[in-house]
């Protein structure tokens, strides 16, 4: 896929909501990314990230371009972290409240805390966007996510392509899922089990990894290998570190690109590991599609505008929300490359070895 083709995804819909904010310049510009305005009046639109341990993202993407395009609109923001604390989350909730913000963009905790947070900032009149995340049973105004279930559809079809190119077109896989309270791992789930069971493999062990820890990641993984023997032709695992953390346990045991493992986030290791053959595919989620076009959203909607380019979509079973949802792409090493042509990251920093440079240039990741 070209750097073009990869820049495309959700552009349509991040246009169509760009246009509708227009270029208001209400608020002054809040502090530079790293940090966050927390100026006593005037901050228009509040963003409360989940962590820093589940995923790097975080803090080294969705803050710093959601940071950018709050200056650019010179909207107000304040952006904290609640650092996988759910009395914290809910703490910067109240106090993003007391603020008098008129938007909360959302990345829930659990969908519990998300929902009181969402009912608080109705009864203010406060409008809210799940980001990333869907709030099960929440009252949020928006939803700007990846379409989730065709993310997990990526890994499992990507981890069936791995499994034949290894002459196993049948066999025990593994499932090692996400936290089993962040509603984007069922959703995963639901894309990659099904992938994996129309293509004639069964289910031999499934089990979620409290949290998103690696740690305890890689503990769940080696005692499901060893009560299997080791018998699995392929480890589904639902993002790049926990399979980064199968691919450890496969590695102690000799095993390390010999049974393909999944991921996604296209993460600086899970590219590597992809390129040395350890990880089978990631998935690439364009994280400045989705911050664009939630923040766009959100300036919309902090500077009076009516939006446009939401459509009215199924994010969960059984509710509708106005949404919008962006496409995945299955990450192989023969399209790393387009990773980095599309700004994502840099070969400087996947290319750090003498192994990997040597595959970097094998598949043209310059």
């Amino acid at each position: 896929m070209s750097k073009r083709s990869l820049a495309a995804v959700g552009a349509v819909v991040v246009s169509l909501l760009l246009a509708a904010c227009g270029s208001s310049t209400s608020g002054g510009g809040s502090s530079a990314s790293g940090g966050s305005s927390t100026a006593a009046g005037g901050v228009q639109v509040g963003v409360i990230l989940p962590d820093t341990a589940s995923s790097k993202r975080w803090e080294n993407n969705d803050r710093p371009l959601l940071q950018a395009a709050f200056d650019t609109a010179g909207v107000k923001a304040d952006i904290q972290n609640a650092q996988g604390d759910k009395a914290k989350w809910s703490t910067l909730c109240d106090q993003m409240i007391n603020e008098g913000v008129k938007v909360l963009v959302l990345v829930n905790l659990d969908s519990e805390t998300g929902k009181a947070c969402e009912t608080k900032a109705g009864a203010q009149g406060i409008k809210t966007i799940d980001y990333d995340r869907y709030t099960i049973g929440g009252s949020a105004s928006y939803y700007v996510s990846f379409d989730n279930i065709a993310v997990g559809t990526a890994e499992g079809e990507g981890l069936v392509k791995c499994m034949k190119a290894n002459g196993k077109t049948s066999g025990p896989v593994a499932l090692l899922n996400g936290s089993p309270t962040d509603n984007n791992a069922s959703l995963f789930k639901q894309g990659y089990e099904a992938a994996i069971k129309a293509a004639g493999y069964t289910i031999a062990a499934d089990q979620s990894v409290p949290d998103w820890d690696n740690t305890k990641a890689g503990t769940i993984f080696e005692q499901m290998f060893t009560k299997a023997n080791g018998n699995f032709v392929g480890v589904d695992a639902a993002n790049d570190g926990l399979g980064g953390a199968v691919v450890a346990v496969l590695a102690k045991n000799g095993l390390a690109g010999k049974i393909p493992v999944t991921g996604q986030d296209a993460t600086d290791e899970g590219l590597q590991r992809v390129l040395l053959g350890t990880q089978c595919v990631t998935v690439y989620k364009a994280i400045k599609a989705e911050a664009d076009a939630a923040s766009a959203l959100a300036i919309a909607l902090a500077t009076g505008k009516e939006p446009t380019g939401v459509a009215d979509s199924t994010p969960y079973p059984g509710q509708t929300k106005p949404s919008v949802l962006l496409k995945p792409v299955a990450i192989f090493p023969e399209n790393v490359k387009d990773v980095v042509a599309d700004g994502f990251t840099t070969a400087a920093n996947i290319c750090t070895t003498a192994e990997l440079k040597a595959a970097c240039t094998k598949y043209g990741v310059s």
